[in-house]
């Protein structure tokens, strides 16, 4: 057996079997690249689901880390530290939001916005005690924990993990009317994803946003975006809902590429007037808002915009979705995407993605197949067209073989 073999074997052993990887195991990324135990080089496609949207071990923001690392890691919020405010003043700024609470992990930012919402409707609006409403889609994802698989219409998510959390109402994605019946005396919130990334890269009808934010501004209902995949650059803006005009949430689900993917950071940033529903308390997590954590999210956020990443992220994606476009083939059934956040379907007559995605890595190329016939393609924001070039090469390789 080789290295690799070894060590998937002992993951194997060892780890509930709660993922299925492609079988490679990688021991260092930089900027685009990333390179397996055996020394094989590879573009990476996925970006940590959008975590590493600066690229692989930034040396701006890997310094940050270190440095702080050197100083203090954790004071808990039981006593103040000397980065939170100045990550939270720069988190606040890109955001145009008043407050933002920090946390961990994207499902904690998501648990975090169901707490504020859910108080809000009690304490603000009036809603009966115990009796709040969460308009949610199908197809979302909001994480796994049981309040967010309560969210969820996916089977598999949810199978033999009930009873769940009551109080979410499901209505159909990027339909405006559903939304609209759907609403009732207790709803609080609306709380969705821009673009729907583990439904397979679903966007929604032109002006939906705006739509939604207009119906929640009429009725009372706070609307929220989760746009912990999404945001930061990921779809060409620095916030996705920027594509459309009079579309801004009254809060924002921020995480993953928050921290560049070297430590994990999530926050809810929304208005003074929602936020004030915490006190002290009511709610916190022991690492929510460390100085190593607050530390790397300024600098992961400024790297973006000095780097001009959502900008990139909009050339390159047009430039990739139209490369694309000319492959000649009728495995696929529709290319889509905004930015570099791109979903190739296949029709389900041509079988799984999976085996194509296993076929680009053999070729040098990491990606990942989801929802079953959708091979998402989101490589770091960092990436050159010389190399978009290149995977397009390789992807119509494998789609005419």
């Amino acid at each position: 057996m080789s290295l690799q073999d070894d060590i998937i074997d002992q993951v194997d052993k060892r780890s509930a079997h709660n993922y299925n990887p492609l079988p490679l195991v990688l021991t260092k990324g930089k900027d685009v690249w990333v390179w397996d135990v055996d020394g094989n080089k590879y573009i990476d496609c996925l970006s940590a689901y959008s975590a590493v949207n600066q690229g692989h071990c930034h040396p701006k923001i890997v310094k940050a880390l270190t440095d702080q690392a050197s100083q203090i890691t954790l004071t808990s919020r039981a006593f103040h530290n000397d980065k939170m405010g100045l990550f939270l003043e720069k988190l606040c700024a890109i955001a145009q939001m008043d407050m933002a609470l920090p946390m961990n992990t994207g499902a904690e930012a998501v648990e975090t916005a169901i707490k504020a919402v859910r108080k809000w409707g009690y304490e603000v609006k009036g809603v009966e005690e115990n009796k709040a409403e969460i308009i949610v889609c199908r197809g979302n994802f909001h994480g796994r924990t049981i309040s967010t698989v309560s969210m969820s219409s996916e089977p598999d998510y949810r199978s033999n993990f009930g009873p769940f959390l009551p109080g979410f109402v499901l209505i159909d994605y990027s339909d405006t009317e559903a939304l609209r019946n759907a609403i009732s005396a207790n709803t609080v919130a609306a709380i969705m994803e821009p673009i729907q990334g583990e439904a397979g890269i679903i966007i929604p009808h032109d002006g939906y946003l705006s739509e939604v934010r207009k119906i929640c501004t009429q009725n009372n209902v706070l609307f929220i975006l989760d746009e912990i995949q999404t945001g930061l650059g990921r779809t060409g803006k620095m916030f996705t809902y920027q594509h459309e005009e009079n579309a801004k949430p009254d809060m924002l689900i921020v995480g993953k590429a928050l921290s560049g993917g070297v430590y994990p950071v999530s926050a809810i940033v929304s208005s003074r007037d929602i936020m004030n529903v915490f006190t002290p308390g009511i709610h916190g997590s022991t690492y929510g808002g460390n100085p190593l954590g607050a530390a790397v999210g300024l600098v992961a956020l400024e790297v973006i915009e000095e780097e001009k990443l959502a900008e990139r992220s909009a050339l390159l994606g047009d430039y990739f979705i139209k490369k694309l476009n000319t492959i000649k083939t009728n495995k696929t059934s529709e290319i889509r995407g905004r930015g570099l956040f791109i979903g190739i379907e296949l029709h389900k007559s041509v079988g799984l993605a999976r085996p194509y995605c296993e076929a680009l890595m053999k070729l040098g190329m990491l990606c990942k197949e989801t929802h079953d016939y959708v091979i998402r393609l989101a490589p770091p924001l960092t990436i050159e067209k010389d190399s978009i070039d290149w995977m397009v090469e390789q992807i119509t390789k494998v789609l005419k073989d």
